[in-house]
């Protein structure tokens, strides 16, 4: 693995984890310094990570991580629930017996995650059974659009996992594609999809106020003067 790629695997895992929030400001010295390079290999690996839709190069302002209007928001979220629905109705016709085994154990990971009430580790295991719906398409290209908009969405899809029982309701939904693919019932698979993807009514109130939380400036205390 090359250094940019080394470098732009770091950050966008840094991005994903929450360790730069929304529309925070990267800082390519404090980037170089941090993993011991020149200033080259970072602007290539940002330029990537501009590509991938996961950051913003202002001109004379800056490197931003990305965050989307609301409008921008819901537009994205209308496309990857299409899309998401497009796999399932595809995995549900295509799916091996395998890829079968590896989607029932990613939903086992999530249960027990929710279970332990614990977003962070069901964060991961739920990227885990929707790239694991994505191969069951067998349909490299749709697979690669797939990835490449989950990608761009996790930061938002990672917040929405910590709205008050998010994580119940996200695995009842993980069980609805399950059942459907397990079925070969191609329609109860895409419409079970688009509906645990799509954003709106209460779900996109909850999500707009886990971004507000996140995006607030945190308060310090003030201490009266003796």
């Amino acid at each position: 693995m090359s250094n940019t790629a080394r470098i732009r695997q770091a950050l966008e895992n840094a991005i994903l984890n929450g360790d730069h929030p929304l529309g925070s400001q990267l800082d390519p010295d404090q980037l170089a310094r941090q993993f011991d390079c020149s200033r080259t290999p970072i602007r290539d690996a940002l330029q990537q990570l501009e590509a991938s839709g996961l950051v913003r190069v202002l001109p004379k302002r800056g490197t931003f991580v990305t965050q989307w209007t609301f409008e921008q928001l819901t537009e994205r979220f209308e496309v990857m629930a299409e899309i998401e629905a497009t796999c399932a109705r595809l995995a549900a016709r295509r799916i091996s017996e395998a890829e079968l085994i590896d989607l029932t154990n990613a939903q086992q990971a999530c249960r027990e995650a929710a279970e332990a009430d614990d977003p962070e580790t069901y964060y991961a295991v739920n990227t885990d059974f929707h790239h694991c719906l994505y191969r069951a398409t067998h349909n490299s290209f749709l697979i690669a659009e797939a990835s490449r908009l989950n990608t761009m969405l996790q930061p938002y899809r990672r917040l929405q996992l910590r709205t008050r029982r998010r994580l119940i309701t996200s695995l009842t939904e993980h069980q609805a594609i399950l059942d459907a693919i397990s079925a070969e019932d191609e329609i109860s698979a895409a419409h079970a999809t688009h509906a645990h993807i799509i954003v709106q009514g209460d779900r996109f109130h909850d999500l707009v106020a886990a971004m507000a939380a996140q995006t607030a400036p945190k308060r310090t205390e003030r201490t009266n003067p003796r």
